[in-house]
């Protein structure tokens, strides 16, 4: 395992199953982990323990006062020179029953947000003369499901975020890419399709080339890769975990 010691990451929605991987793996590798989080969060606390990181108690919901918390941490503790943007709200549902706060909210979390720390996290970074920045898309932005709108826009918006800055952020030695998960064993896939669950699963195999279920495990593995000097030359990516995703689109989904 390729150490991180001495590195510090910034890692947001870090307690879901994707989190929790990345927050594991990397604090492994020696990295320091702190996990930006909601503060209403049963047993929060305890469970970063658990993956050898911090709690960070924050709300992204409210973007002000998540820029003003993580500037704070890094006046008082020297900066991140790692920002994992992985928080996102995902919700199933045709685009014309969605309410605009609940469209603007899907928005904010997972794609705002990223701008908000990015641009607190990169000063610090920029000081250092390194850093990393990874932002997570999502295969969906392939045309594959219906139901995502809000969450597939702010899938979209989270790709030319990692593009532009890539370009803005390169001349300060910071790398910025996007990992975009295909269908990942998870929490979030068993609440979404509930007792469809196995047949969501078989007809996943079906669009992938490779025959097995992607782990949180497998993206935490690019992660970490992205955090380590082997990813030194590599900037404004979005790369791929989906099993070599074929196409097709989702059965009952709404």
């Amino acid at each position: 395992m390729t150490t991180l010691q001495g590195r510090t990451v910034l890692l947001t929605g870090g307690l879901g199953s994707l989190g929790r991987a990345q927050a594991k793996r990397l604090s492994e590798a020696g990295a320091a982990v702190t996990i930006l989080e909601r503060p209403d969060l049963d047993g929060a606390q305890a469970r970063a323990r658990e993956l050898g990181a911090r709690l960070l108690p924050c709300d992204l919901n409210d973007l002000a006062a998540a820029r003003t918390t993580v500037a704070e941490t890094i006046d008082a503790d020297g900066g991140f020179d790692v920002l994992v943007n992985n928080a996102a709200l995902i919700i199933n549902r045709p685009y014309d029953q969605f309410t605009l706060d609940e469209y603007e909210d899907q928005i904010r979390v997972n794609s705002s947000a990223a701008y908000a720390l990015t641009s607190v996290c990169a000063e610090a970074m920029k000081q250092k003369g390194w850093g990393r920045v990874i932002n997570f898309t999502s295969v969906t932005l392939k045309g594959i499901i219906d139901g995502y709108v809000p969450y597939i826009t702010s899938k979209g918006a989270m790709l030319g975020l990692t593009i532009s800055l890539a370009r803005e952020l390169g001349p300060h030695g910071i790398t910025v890419n996007a990992v975009a998960p295909g269908a990942i064993v998870s929490e979030a896939e068993a609440r979404v399709f509930g007792d469809k669950a196995q047949d969501y699963s078989d007809w996943v195999l079906e669009q992938q080339a490779l025959k097995s279920r992607i782990q949180p495990e497998h993206v935490a593995d690019l992660v970490h890769f992205l955090v380590s000097p082997a990813a030194d030359m590599i900037t404004a990516q979005n790369i791929g975990v989906d099993g070599g995703w074929l196409g097709g689109k989702a059965p009952g989904t709404q």
